[in-house]
């Protein structure tokens, strides 16, 4: 069991909190410094982003951050270098995300492997396809003790939705709207009916919901339908600001209510 489903499992009645944000961003070392104040503050999980030139799901703080984190001069060996000194100071989940591109350049069995190596405990790459994941990746993945995250949209198929589970070892990634990220969540009636849809398919995963969580208001509304819910563009631009250190304790005790 690796610490991603240690954390669902004493869940209890506690509601899960995800943050989002992209590694050399605001400044090229500033990734560590960033995890550690999230877990200090009460984070429960991190999702990394390792930026890409094309962020096609990405609004506009993403894409500014991570246009600022390539300039910056990240990539992936040296964010694997960085992460290097991760488990020496962070010890809560901790997830890569970004897109295939990157990680076909750099060799996925090599990813998976650098991942392994410096505690890394699982993955998100949405545009990864299912097939290609199950067919070439899967065990890749398994030996390298890596969850493989998967999202689910609104349009997402029943049948799908059950490969998904079938194919996921810690959570699912339900995304709240099929639109970028960093749009406001609004739980109008189609979208309490697709959380509801989803909550009684009675999936084997837990369920986080992700886009447009954005306060402590967005935060609750969501994990009244799910386990936890994970926020980015919001946290994202709080780093824009020079005393960003100072303003991530009151950030995350906000959220959490």
């Amino acid at each position: 069991m690796n610490r991603i489903n240690e954390l669902f499992a004493n869940k209890g009645d506690k509601r899960i909190l995800s943050i989002y944000y992209t590694a050399g961003y605001p400044t090229l070392d500033s990734t560590l410094a960033i995890a550690e104040a999230l877990e200090k503050s009460g984070a429960d999980f991190l999702e990394i982003g390792f930026p890409y030139s094309d962020p096609v799901a990405d609004g506009p703080a993403i894409q500014h951050s991570s246009e600022v984190a390539l300039r910056n001069g990240m990539t992936l060996p040296v964010l694997f270098d960085q992460l290097a000194q991760l488990r020496k100071h962070v010890h809560i989940p901790v997830l890569l995300m970004g897109y295939v591109n990157p990680v076909l350049q750099y060799g996925v069995e090599r990813f998976c492997q650098a991942c392994k190596a410096v505690g890394v405990d699982g993955v998100i790459v949405p545009d990864l396809p299912m097939y290609e994941y199950e067919d070439r990746y899967h065990d890749v993945f398994e030996a390298n003790g890596l969850s493989n995250i998967f999202l689910v949209t609104p349009q997402t198929s029943e049948e799908r939705i059950r490969k998904i589970d079938d194919l996921s070892t810690s959570f699912i990634y339900l995304l709240s709207s099929s639109a970028t990220t960093g749009k406001n969540l609004s739980v109008s009636e189609d979208t309490a009916a697709y959380f509801s849809r989803i909550r009684a398919m009675k999936l084997k995963n837990p369920i986080v919901v992700g886009f447009g969580i954005s306060s402590s208001d967005t935060f609750l509304r969501a994990t009244d339908y799910a386990d936890g819910a994970i926020v980015g563009s919001a946290f994202v631009r709080l780093l824009s600001d020079s005393d960003y250190q100072e303003k991530i304790p009151p950030f995350i005790h906000q959220l959490k209510g």
